[in-house]
């Protein structure tokens, strides 16, 4: 390696830095580096993060002066396959998150275009788990009574699809105050998703605000494939989802907000 300008004669006082305990010790000179890197040919490869801050000569020459720009070329290659391997990612995530979007944009229109009610809850609980390509959807609703008080016929649901809830169970399972709860790994929970409990791995639980005088609810996604569902996933479109049922039970319902 050549040496710079500044590193062939120390400036006055560089030439000692004090360790502490009053000693001194020698700042190795550009001679000592020359010397200690060609006693360690490997150093560069050991530490690439130093080729950063290196400026490598331009060429080989015959004089001997090392060229560094092969490592430098080498980081630059790693550097472009890990960007590579971001933007596909990210592209991938986009092309996911359109696909959520389209299906949504469907399960939207599908429920829009129920005729009666329990033809609305059909879609919620049918249609739209093909829609979404989700394995059992189920609506929940708490009883004023309690399930497990008022026996095992009263707790058969209404409508199928529909779940008969104890009281408190929406604050329990998605927590107070909360909207959505996002659960990688699911319990089999038969009270929640009724026969289909076996088959979920993962789930998705959405606090329903459908009116002032009406029970507490919730709507229910589960998937067999566990993580599907995990915290941390956005969940603006399963928020719009789940407002959109609001809006309508609402209406068919004929409950004020």
């Amino acid at each position: 390696m050549t040496q710079n300008r500044q590193d062939a004669a120390p400036r006055p006082g560089e030439g000692k830095r004090p360790t502490g305990a009053g000693t001194e010790t020698t700042a190795p000179s550009a001679a000592d580096v020359a010397d200690y890197l060609r006693r360690h040919p490997d150093f560069l490869c050991e530490h690439p993060e130093l080729l950063d801050v290196l400026s490598p000569p331009a060429r080989v020459s015959a004089d001997g002066v090392a060229d560094l720009q092969q490592f430098m070329v080498a980081k630059l290659r790693r550097d472009l396959v890990d960007m590579t391997a971001a933007r596909d990612q990210l592209v991938a995530t986009g092309r996911g998150n359109l696909r959520t979007q389209a299906r949504v944009h469907k399960a939207v229109l599908a429920l829009l275009s129920a005729r009666t009610f329990e033809r609305f809850v059909e879609a919620i609980t049918i249609d739209l788990a093909v829609i979404l390509d989700l394995d059992v959807i189920t609506i929940g609703v708490e009883q004023a009574g309690g399930v497990e008080q008022a026996g095992p016929k009263a707790a058969r649901p209404p409508v199928p699809g529909v779940c008969g809830l104890a009281p408190g169970t929406v604050d329990r399972q998605i927590g107070p105050g909360q909207r959505i709860a996002l659960r990688a790994e699911a319990p089999e929970d038969p009270m929640i998703f009724g026969p289909g409990a076996g088959l979920v791995r993962s789930d998705a639980l959405i606090r329903l605000s459908i009116g002032c005088s009406a029970p507490a609810a919730l709507l229910a996604f589960g998937s067999r494939r566990p993580g599907q569902f995990q915290p941390g996933q956005a969940t603006e479109l399963l928020t719009f989802l789940s407002q959109i049922v609001e809006h309508a039970i609402r209406g068919w319902l004929s409950l004020a907000d």
